[in-house]
């Protein structure tokens, strides 16, 4: 369902936007965690170091379809929120042909790099078949990936966040199912968790576009306040301008994205010198931390999407009500995570290790004893970032990102020689808290910006 953001109580509506977006993200990052955990339980730790060694691989492929997941959101937004029903068409079908040309590029350049890549971050013999192979099937899924991400950001922009509830939904429910039935029944290891996500995801990805082809309809009947009244002429296919505009968004948030895939990968290349042990202890609480992070990343993509109808509308009173809405629904999320994971970490790590005392459970539970206390202090920061994407100042944006990026990647390599693995982790806080300082500065300057408008 089409839903406006420019009206009604602030809070209200931005819960009602953003909760089945993290309740969606929630859902794919539970499928994402299943992968591991019945890799690691059913495979063996082996297979579980596998699949996290090319972890930093795949996400510099999530890495684009998130971008331009972003880009898409944010200019359709405002075009919605302007009532620019003409140019949202247009815009739509421009994103649509241009993403499914990108997403055969990048899977023919993945397919044909795989084995650099693996050798690239320094992946162990005893896991590289392995890695090589769930990384294959993964890239050659990618095209259902990127479209669904792109799909998924154009229902968001047009405020139904509950389609895309719903398809994640049944994608999880199946992936898990079929991991269980090729892993566990098929033995098939690392390829069956491979197979699974993209089975999975190939269905979600063909269900969004057709429910997405019907929705984009409804726009038809709604009437477009800057034509004149009559029938209106078709919309382009295509519009060099628009994805211009679309670019201007979309490739700062790509190359944000994709740059800090780039330092997980040199920090995983750190972590592989450690040996099995540690990629798998690192892979199973890294996958846990992911799931916290990206549900804040998702709060602070729906006030991106309210801050840019808004904005489209004129509304700019309701940008800073956006904002404090946001730090309240996300705060409460931090800090329950802080708590659950500090504490009880190691029920968490045996929903992939068999091993409870091994060496991977001990680098999972200090990752997590590391990291957590500082989740409400990034909640902050994945809320100005909303902001601001969503004011278009990705200016200030990737500078804050930037920021956490080069000082965890820097810190990891210092604290690693003097503190071994464990250093590693210490680099987390550090950067997130210099970077959260960094967006809320940012945010205080656009919002007067806006304001003065």
């Amino acid at each position: 369902m089409i839903k406006d953001l420019t009206t009604g109580d602030s809070g209200k509506v931005l819960f009602r936007y953003t909760v089945p977006m993290f309740i969606s993200v929630a859902f794919q990052q539970i499928y994402n965690i299943a992968d591991s955990m019945i890799a690691g339980r059913f495979a063996g730790e082996d297979a579980l170091a596998a699949v996290g060694a090319s972890y930093p691989i795949t996400m510099i492929f999530m890495a684009v379809a998130v971008g331009c997941n972003i880009g898409c959101s944010v200019i359709i937004s405002q075009l919605f929120g302007a009532r620019q029903y003409r140019k949202l068409k247009t815009a739509v079908s421009t994103i649509m042909i241009v993403g499914f040309l990108l997403s055969i590029v990048l899977t023919g350049i993945g397919l044909a790099t795989t084995p650099v890549m693996m050798r690239m971050i320094r992946t162990p013999d005893n896991i590289f078949s392995d890695g090589a192979l769930y990384l294959r099937i993964y890239i050659g899924g990618f095209g259902f990936l990127f479209l669904y991400n792109v799909v998924t950001g154009m229902f968001n922009s047009l405020g139904d966040s509950k389609t895309p509830l719903y398809f994640l939904i049944g994608s999880s429910l199946g992936n898990i199912l079929l991991d269980f039935v090729f892993v566990a029944v098929f033995h098939w290891g690392v390829a069956g968790v491979a197979w699974a996500t993209f089975i999975a995801q190939g269905a979600a990805c063909i269900l969004a576009l057709l429910t997405f082809r019907v929705r984009i309809r409804e726009i038809d009947g709604m009437e477009p306040s800057d034509e004149a009244a009559g029938k209106s002429p078709k919309a382009p296919a295509f519009s060099g301008e628009m994805l211009g505009k679309v670019a201007l968004v979309a490739v700062p948030s790509i190359l944000q994205q994709s740059f800090v895939s780039i330092g997980n990968i040199f920090i995983q290349t750190l972590v592989n010198s450690y040996g099995s042990e540690v990629i798998a202890g690192y892979s199973a609480a890294v996958k846990l931390n992911t799931f916290v992070i990206t549900g804040f990343t998702t709060f602070g993509n729906g006030v991106s999407g309210f801050v840019a109808q808004n904005l489209g509308a004129g509304q700019m009173h309701r940008i800073r009500e956006g904002f404090r809405a946001g730090i309240r629904l996300v705060l409460g999320v931090a800090l329950a995570f802080a708590v659950l994971y500090f504490f009880p970490g190691r029920i968490w790590m045996q929903l992939f290790l068999r091993d409870a005392e091994g060496a991977a459970m001990q680098t999972g539970i200090l990752f997590l004893r590391i990291v957590s206390p500082f989740y409400p202090v990034i909640s902050f920061k994945l809320i100005a970032d909303g902001v601001l994407r969503g004011a278009e100042a990705m200016k200030y944006f990737m500078i804050s990102t930037f920021t956490d990026l080069i000082l965890r990647v820097v810190l990891a390599y210092l604290l690693a020689g003097r503190f071994g693995a464990s250093g590693i982790w210490m680099s987390w806080p550090v950067g997130w808290s210099v970077a959260t300082v960094c967006s809320l500065l940012f945010y205080r300057r656009v919002l007067m910006r806006i304001e003065k408008r």
